[in-house]
């Protein structure tokens, strides 16, 4: 069940991924859908982000947590080098849980 599943997602996502390449020249967007799916596609990160961030397994993660990523998003915004703004996320957030914020 397990394989069928797997091999059913890798199927769906190899067409969707050849389906862009294939559907460029046949399908026209105005600017307004074209606005409309990049604000989707940034509500969709920014909802992932705060799930991740806020909740761990059913219950709230910690403040920890989120004043970590807060930092690191805080990096990025400054242009930040990517390993930079690991390391800053990672070490505040092991910081404030070692001197006790949950």
């Amino acid at each position: 069940m397990t394989v069928f599943a797997i091999l059913a997602l890798a199927v769906g996502t190899y067409a969707i991924r050849l389906a862009g390449p294939l559907l460029r020249d046949r399908i026209t967007l105005s600017d307004g859908v074209r606005s409309l799916m990049s604000i989707a596609a940034t509500v969709l990160l920014v909802a992932l982000i705060a799930t991740a961030t806020l909740v761990k397994g059913d219950h709230f993660a910690g403040f920890a947590l989120p004043i970590g990523v807060a930092v690191g998003g805080l990096a990025a915004w400054r242009k930040a080098p990517f390993v930079l703004v690991v390391v800053l996320a990672a070490a505040v957030t092991a910081g404030l849980r070692l001197t006790g914020v949950s």
